[in-house]
């Protein structure tokens, strides 16, 4: 019982955290949907949008201007912050940045990373 309480406060902290993110980055109106796949999903979506075949940590779809989807594959998260010395959590909060940062149109370059570590820094102080 305890560890289904723990398990949902996670959750909700977790809803907390990509909601506060989602208003900050997008604004109160963007309708954001945040779930959670296994690698077998990433790798075949991976595949059929960024024609890329192996599975990844996180995935952004815009769907419209005021609407967007991130997908989050827990396992290449872990991996991943084992990868980059990272506390799994943190890895998680950067990860959601990452994503939100896409969805408002960035691509990879310097000026997404600053914004992404100025982000990152301020929600890692507040919540982790």
């Amino acid at each position: 019982m305890e560890r289904l309480k723990e398990e949902k406060i996670k959750k909700a902290r977790l809803n907390d955290i990509v909601g506060q993110v989602k208003n900050d980055i997008l604004g109160k109106r963007y309708e954001l949907s945040f779930a959670f796949i296994d690698k077998t999903r990433s790798k075949f979506l991976n595949k059929t949008y960024r024609k890329k075949d192996k599975p990844t940590d996180a995935l952004s779809f815009p769907l419209d201007k005021n609407r967007g989807e991130i997908l989050i594959c827990k396992e290449i998260a872990k991996i991943k912050s084992v990868k980059f010395e990272m506390p799994y959590r943190n890895y998680m909060l950067f990860l959601v940045i990452h994503a939100i940062f896409h969805l408002k149109g960035f691509k990879h370059s310097d000026k997404m990373e600053r914004y992404e570590l100025t982000y990152y820094s301020r929600y890692r102080r507040r919540y982790l």
